[in-house]
């Protein structure tokens, strides 16, 4: 493993290369790199099989005896950074004094691969709050489900506040992207059922069996399901409200019709 020698200005080059990382999707995109902060989104990504190209720690706060076996059987280039230089790049003082530069991966549909005969999907069309998808990879890694399909994305899945609020379960999960309708034609070619979660000819959620392969799919709070999904959804599913609003957050919605499936499976 190498090691370069300590980085104390905010000017350097790599510091302003990173920083337009975390602040620029198009630069994300240009590069085909992102930026983790934290041990362990880094540990993560790591499992989820990412490339790490470049270690940046601080030795204030990291050991480095700390982080090498983290890498153990990689070459990342490690690179001491000051504590000025680790706050100017860091989003928040507990990330044990890491960062890495890392290798996105496509996210196409054709990326996504399907172990499972009776796969369970979530689908969530056009979440624009990196706290929301967030919070929906979360529910899909706790609940250990096969892929999460992102429809017609207006966020970068690499935007280091997604990275931040799923806590790292980006890397953790299947996750695939693509149009409304190619997702559709995915999941049809795959023989998977769509449940719609939908206000209008809606099903009680725990009336429906997702025994089989599913997929279940979310909205925006603020419009709903695009009509497209619910004419080619196989049922319309609703969690019935009992106080005075119709709809809750989307990410709490999606967890409860997830562990409902997951329930029906005998977890």
């Amino acid at each position: 493993m190498s090691e370069v020698k300590l980085i104390s200005s905010i000017q350097n080059p790599l510091v302003k290369k990173i920083l337009l990382l975390k602040e620029k999707s198009r630069e994300r995109k240009k590069t085909g790199l992102f930026v983790i902060e934290g041990q362990r989104e880094i540990e993560l990504a790591l499992k989820g099989g990412y490339n790490i190209e470049t270690v940046l720690f601080c030795p204030e706060i990291a050991s480095i005896d700390a982080i090498h076996p983290l890498f153990e059987g990689l070459n990342p280039k490690f690179i001491h950074i000051s504590p000025q230089v680790y706050g100017k790049m860091a989003h928040r003082e507990t990330t044990e004094g890491i960062l890495a530069i890392a290798e996105s991966k496509p996210h196409t549909l054709d990326s996504v691969d399907l172990k499972s005969k009776t796969p369970l999907i979530l689908v969530a069309e056009a979440p624009e709050k990196p706290g929301n998808i967030g919070a929906l990879l979360r529910t899909a890694d706790a609940a250990s489900i096969d892929a999460v399909l992102i429809a017609n994305p207006k966020s970068d899945i690499y935007n280091p506040n997604i990275i931040r609020s799923s806590v790292g379960c980006v890397f953790t999960n299947i996750v695939g992207m693509g149009s409304t309708t190619d997702i559709i034609k995915f999941l049809k070619q795959n023989g998977i059922s769509i449940y719609s979660a939908a206000l209008t000819a809606s099903k009680k959620y725990v009336d429906c069996n997702f025994k089989g392969a599913s997929a279940i799919v979310v909205g925006t709070e603020a419009t709903g399901l695009t009509q497209e999904w619910l004419e080619n959804s196989d049922q319309n599913i609703i969690i019935p409200m009992q106080g005075e609003i119709d709809s809750m957050n989307v990410s709490v919605s999606a967890a409860i019709l997830i562990f409902e499936a997951k329930r029906q499976r005998g977890f």
